[in-house]
């Protein structure tokens, strides 16, 4: 039977002022329930043109009467309403209808009627979780400035139900949030509800698109990667408007490679005589020892640090790598970190770094023999890979804990000029993170008077693949280098 005859045959008609009018089914519901009118003798629609004029109006509650509903039904009903199902708002009713008859209806969990609710609830949740998951919002700039655009194609009719997540989530920004049967729209003030759009009318990309697919890549793990469970989470259908879906073919194709590769970089027993140079060095490391507190040489600070316990580098380090110099230098370099070869040796800046920089140092017309360097943790950190130990930037508790070193050494050897080399000597010596591409080439005055000469480590200039690049780079740290040694002779 089609629905126009339906709608004819009914003794009742209530004609929804939209999908999504929960309010106004709950009010009509309520004025039949209580009027006996039976879910047969009543026509649910939307669609104003199609209601019989002829229809009976709805009867008024009867006076003295009430309605009581399970709190727990009334907010099922209410994620029930936004399922698309066009039999929903007839359904509900009937389920209404045995409810008042049958208080325990909805703990049947064999009958139909219960088990399609739950469904149909179920249904429209997973909906909202999808939503929240796969917006992907791009930027546009309107007549008021920056705002930002997305396009959703949901199941059900949930903009309206899910939108003040979007607010409080997105509280600082202007945003629309597009899909075939509603519009979202939050202003920064108020959130409002427009008609249905076409995906043409949605912005296609914009500069962040790059940004979710790195992240998307690094938080990939191909060890764990199970396709199936992925697609179930996330279905292809919203891959069209995610921009990491374009790495997920690719990911899934090299997985097997991406987990050989991550076994074969997992953490394997330190060469043997990393265990002979460690034991010869810190033979005492159990005895409690000085904090350097009252060291009047740099000889008995470097003796103090020696059982250096402020942070936990110093359980895989080799040794402590002190700075070294002459105590009365007048310019006092400051790197990150030993690296392995400074670990072993014990001598700061004596690996691939340490001899560009010598050799800069050099051409800069800066004896060495005449400049205090040090680094601004004196423990080697590092991630063991197969047989290698590769370098680990110190984090903020470790580059904090060790500035207690780096103070002593300045107390004692009082340099007129400080030399901060990258971001880590830098955030010691400032004690705050520095933009040093930025900031390179200034000459920072701290509030006791020290000044500090901002510019990248050396091994800055190893890491860059052409050597074209290198060379110029190598170029402009000389400069900063000649530039020290004008400053600290003027």
């Amino acid at each position: 039977m089609s629905a126009a005859p339906h709608l004819a045959l009914a003794r009742f008609t209530v004609a929804l002022a939209a999908q999504t009018d929960f309010a106004g089914w709950r009010e009509a519901a309520r004025r039949l329930m209580l009027n006996g009118v039976k879910p047969e003798e009543i026509a649910w629609t939307v669609d104003r043109l199609r209601v019989d004029e002829t229809a009976a109006a709805l009867p008024a509650v009867p006076q003295g009467s009430r309605l009581d509903v399970p709190r727990s039904f009334v907010e099922r009903a209410e994620s029930v309403f936004c399922h698309s199902d066009p039999e929903r708002f007839a359904f509900l009713y009937r389920l209404l209808w045995r409810l008042s008859r049958e208080p325990a209806l909805l703990h049947v969990a064999s009958d139909p009627d219960v088990r399609r609710f739950e469904a149909m609830d179920k249904a429209v949740r997973r909906d909202i979780h999808k939503m929240r998951a796969f917006v992907r919002f791009r930027r546009i700039e309107d007549d008021l400035g920056e705002s930002y655009a997305a396009w959703f194609e949901p199941d059900h009719f949930i903009v309206e139900r899910n939108a003040p997540f979007f607010v409080k989530r997105f509280a600082g920004m202007r945003w629309t949030i597009l899909t075939p049967c509603a519009s979202a729209t939050w202003d920064g003030d108020e959130l409002s509800f427009g008609p249905g759009a076409a995906r043409a009318g949605a912005p296609r990309e914009d500069d962040a698109e790059e940004l979710w697919r790195t992240y998307f890549s690094s938080i990939f793990n191909p060890a764990r990667l199970k396709v199936k469970a992925m697609q179930a989470e996330m279905p292809k259908k919203y891959w069209r408007n995610l921009p990491e879906a374009t790495l997920i073919p690719g990911l899934i194709a090299g997985a097997d490679k991406a987990a050989k590769d991550m076994i074969a970089r997992m953490p394997t027993p330190a060469p043997a005589h990393h265990e002979k140079l460690q034991a010869r060095h810190w033979s005492v490391r159990e005895p409690e020892a000085g904090d350097g507190g009252d060291a009047e040489t740099i000889a008995e600070l470097r003796e103090a640090a020696k059982g250096c316990r402020r942070c936990p580098l110093w359980r895989d380090a080799t040794q402590t790598v002190f700075g070294e110099g002459p105590e009365s230098a007048r310019w006092m370099f400051v790197g990150e970190q030993p690296g392995d070869q400074e670990d072993l040796a014990g001598k700061p800046f004596v690996g691939p770094a340490g001899k560009v920089f010598d050799a800069i140092l050099d051409e800069a017309g800066i004896d060495r023999d005449q400049v205090y360097v040090t680094n601004a943790v004196k423990h080697f950190k590092f991630e063991p890979r197969g047989k290698r130990r590769i370098h680990s930037k110190p984090n903020a508790g470790e580059v904090r804990a060790c500035r207690w070193w780096l103070d002593k050494e300045l107390a004692l050897v009082k340099p007129d000029l400080v030399v901060a080399l990258g971001a880590t000597a830098a955030q010691s010596l400032l004690g705050k993170a520095v933009p040093v591409t930025k900031m390179r080439g200034q000459t920072i005055e701290r509030e006791d008077g020290l000044k500090v000469f901002i510019t990248i480590h050396p091994s800055f200039i190893l890491r860059i693949p052409d050597p074209a690049d290198a060379a110029a780079e190598r170029k402009r740290f000389l400069g900063d280098l000649q530039a020290v040694r004008r400053l600290a002779t003027a």
